[in-house]
């Protein structure tokens, strides 16, 4: 096992601390237990980027590529 060193904010410290105790273990493993579920939740609910939600819709409007170019798109924008 690899030792990692962390410095913590003393109210997150003393929640460690207590859950600790609570369960009758180290304050190692509380923090282990702690980033497994971060990691398992992360890789369960990661949607990924907007591109990789939205890149079945990419080209599913039709019209104007850039509404800019001309200006009757614009006609009443900013009113």
């Amino acid at each position: 096992m690899k030792t990692l060193t962390l410095r913590l904010d003393e109210a997150l410290y003393a929640k460690v601390l207590s859950r600790s105790k609570r369960r009758k273990t180290t304050r190692s493993e509380v923090v282990r237990e702690a980033l497994n579920l971060c990691f398992e939740k992360g890789d369960t609910s990661s949607k990924g980027s907007a591109f990789e939600l939205a890149h079945d819709l990419a080209g599913a409007v039709a019209g104007p590529t850039d509404l800019s170019v001309n200006q009757i798109h614009l006609e009443g924008f900013g009113r």
